[in-house]
């Protein structure tokens, strides 16, 4: 591996965590840089930070991890089930794997969740944290519970369809804009990297079992409990108009818990790193300056 990254040429390193398990990150910045680990939402992958990362490299080492399933990260043994206080575990493993003693976190969406609780797990490691689009996982009141139970055991062992091949990664990238609301070339760099070129075509590469419903989340009053153990400052950014499984309400009883958080708005969609780079490099920029 190169012993530097050029601001905007991502280096790409491989973190073995055991026998079964190993993840990919792609790097910017200088090694002797602070280092500020960055995790991707669900279903995505590194390419998340492809237009953010760059505008950060200057001041630190930003280190994209792929979380165990996305991307060029291994997938479970056959059995094993994803849940995301294992994403935690993996997250402080690969960080101890890096040897960070001391560092931040960044993370959107799912990724800001499982930064949260990282951060909760080992305050005295931590910082500084970067949330957008989350803060903890997500909760149950109480209403689902049992149904949501239910349907994880009801589902199918593997993912219950097929898996589509594309003609061409353009088709690709016209389908997960379709799913998602991003636009095409917002897409792109999340897209390239969660392909893999098969005989006739290309498929994702992430594992299909992370489509399967969870059959337990923490309860709301736990998820406060742990957000009250983070200590780090903590900077939030949050879209506006508000993605409905992000209430306001919700996100204000959670921030509520925190006892050094700025809380921030900014027009957009779900992907803010994406559609407003210049934007959420400036306002993660201005708290550490």
């Amino acid at each position: 591996m190169s012993e530097r990254a050029h601001a905007s040429a991502p280096i790409e390193q491989r973190i073995t965590l055991s026998h079964h398990l190993s993840l990919a990150a792609l790097i910017w910045g200088d090694p002797a840089a602070p280092p500020l680990l960055a995790l991707h939402g669900w279903l995505d992958n590194a390419g998340s930070y492809g237009f953010l990362a760059p505008k950060l490299a200057g001041r630190f080492r930003v280190i994209a991890l792929e979380l165990p399933g996305h991307g060029h990260s291994s997938h479970l043994p056959a059995g094993i089930s994803y849940h995301y206080v294992d994403y935690v575990g993996a997250v402080l493993s690969a960080a101890d794997a890096l040897g960070l003693e001391r560092y931040s976190l960044l993370g959107h969406s799912l990724g800001a969740g499982i930064a949260s609780l990282a951060a909760a797990a080992t305050p005295q490691r931590m910082d500084r944290l970067f949330l957008i689009e989350g803060l903890g996982p997500l909760g149950d009141e109480g209403s689902h519970t049992l149904q949501r139970f239910r349907d994880a055991y009801a589902a199918p062992a593997a993912s219950g369809k097929s898996l589509r091949l594309f003609a061409n990664v353009d088709q690709a990238i016209s389908a997960r804009s379709m799913a998602s609301g991003l636009r095409a070339e917002l897409a792109r760099p999340i897209v390239e990297r969660g392909l893999v070129q098969l005989e006739g075509g290309y498929r994702w590469r992430s594992d299909p079992r992370l489509t399967r419903p969870s059959a337990v989340r923490l309860a709301e009053a736990q998820i406060r409990a742990l957000l009250a153990g983070i200590e780090a400052p903590t900077s939030l950014l949050l879209s506006t108009p508000v993605t409905p499984y992000l209430p306001s309400a919700t996100m204000e009883a959670r921030a509520q818990q925190l006892p050094r958080i700025d809380v921030a708005h900014m027009p957009g969609g779900h992907h803010l790193q994406l559609e407003h780079p210049d934007a959420v490099a400036a306002w993660l920029l201005k708290s550490v300056a």
